[in-house]
């Protein structure tokens, strides 16, 4: 099997299942219980929250552990917006991002709240001038993705947050689901982060919301004032174990297998190319070193990727969560691709445990396979 689909949803490490399970079955009280059990179930909580904000460059007081990269951005989005309403009531996002937060978009308007939906240019990246002429005195949050989840594009987060310097109400907000290990994100200027744990070989049902210290919110769950009262609901200590576990692997991954992932990528990229009616939709600069996405023209994504599939080759074509939905991708759209393009794209994603020797093998599969499926759909 060659698994080219780790955008989706990575293999957990051994690891992190074996954490996952220790502390099911040693260990599982309640973290809020008076008793033995629940203090030792509560130091591991502490210890993983110690460890994951060592990891990405926090204190502990500010990870707040949620049930994944949706609820974390819900958290971020509407927990801010209702909590700063008073400062003001616009928001400011683009139009690449992920449903999660566009969505949380939507619901926010129908309270009364005024978005701004940045574009993008063809390689799917925003203007920061545009960002800045899009502020004004009445916004409150700015929220952009850092690595995009369909074609890698990396957002300008760096500039983004030294311009937001000079307007200090405004808040900002990174989804880094595809971005934390494998694209380095310094969170200096940036106020709310979320990530997934099984973006990164961890297991899911299991995320966490950076939130900077001082930062207000209004809490979407109610109940027992778990996680200092930002997320009500008994913690899920096992996967919180498992997702500091598998950062810490990643993150160690990735100091030795960037410059390997990278090969990868541009050998699968040059080898593409050669292939009659490709079309590359990934830039070739500022994009993540894990995804490629492309088009080949006479073919439809979806049955491409379930041919691919007979031969052992995974891969997907929009995001995870929109592929069910057989709609056009957005993101493509959104960069000026023809939708007769978009509607034959897929997505390569890797991870570090991918090799070149795959990559070779997923091409040869992929050439074979082309000929087959253009002269049946002729």
């Amino acid at each position: 099997m060659i698994y080219f689909d780790n955008s989706a949803t990575t293999k957990p490490y051994n690891e992190a299942l074996a954490a996952f399970t220790k502390v099911n079955e040693q260990f599982f009280g309640n973290p809020s219980s008076l008793h033995q059990l629940g203090v030792q179930a509560d130091r591991l909580l502490n210890e993983a929250r110690k460890q994951i904000a060592s990891l990405i460059g926090g204190q502990p007081e500010e990870i707040i552990f949620t049930s994944g990269g949706t609820e974390a951005n819900n958290l971020a989005l509407k927990g801010a917006a209702l909590a700063y309403k008073q400062r003001g009531t616009h928001i400011v996002t683009q139009t690449t991002e992920h449903p999660a937060v566009l969505n949380a978009c939507r619901q926010l308007e129908d309270l009364g709240f005024r978005v701004t939906y940045l574009p993008v240019d063809a390689a799917g990246r925003i203007s920061v001038q545009e960002l800045e002429s899009a502020l004004t005195d009445d916004t409150i949050l700015v929220s952009i993705m850092h690595v995009n989840n369909e074609t890698g594009t990396i957002q300008p987060i760096e500039e983004i947050s030294q311009l937001l310097k000079r307007y200090p109400k405004v808040l900002f907000h990174v989804d880094d689901v595809q971005g934390r290990g494998k694209v380095e994100l310094n969170l200096k200027g940036i106020h709310l982060c979320s990530l997934s744990a099984h973006k990164f070989h961890g297991l899911k049902g299991n995320g966490l919301l950076y939130k900077k210290k001082g930062v207000n919110l209004s809490p979407l769950l109610s109940g027992g004032n778990q996680e200092s009262g930002w997320r009500s609901g008994t913690e899920n200590t096992g996967g919180v174990v498992a997702m500091a576990k598998a950062l810490r692997l990643t993150e160690e991954k990735r100091v030795a297998g960037f410059s390997k992932m990278k090969e990868i990528q541009q050998f699968l990229r040059s080898e593409l190319k050669r292939i009659k009616g490709t079309v590359i939709h990934t830039p070739e600069e500022g994009c993540a070193p894990h995804i490629l996405n492309f088009s080949i023209a006479g073919t439809k994504g979806e049955v491409l990727i379930h041919a691919l599939e007979e031969r052992g080759c995974y891969l997907s074509t929009t995001s995870a969560c929109s592929s069910k939905q057989k709609k056009t991708s957005t993101v493509l759209t959104a960069m000026g691709v023809p939708e007769s393009v978009a509607d034959s794209s897929m997505r390569l994603s890797l991870s570090y445990e991918n090799t070149l020797e795959e990559a070779q093998t997923f091409i040869r599969v992929l050439t074979e396979t082309i000929p087959k499926l253009t002269k049946v759909q002729r």
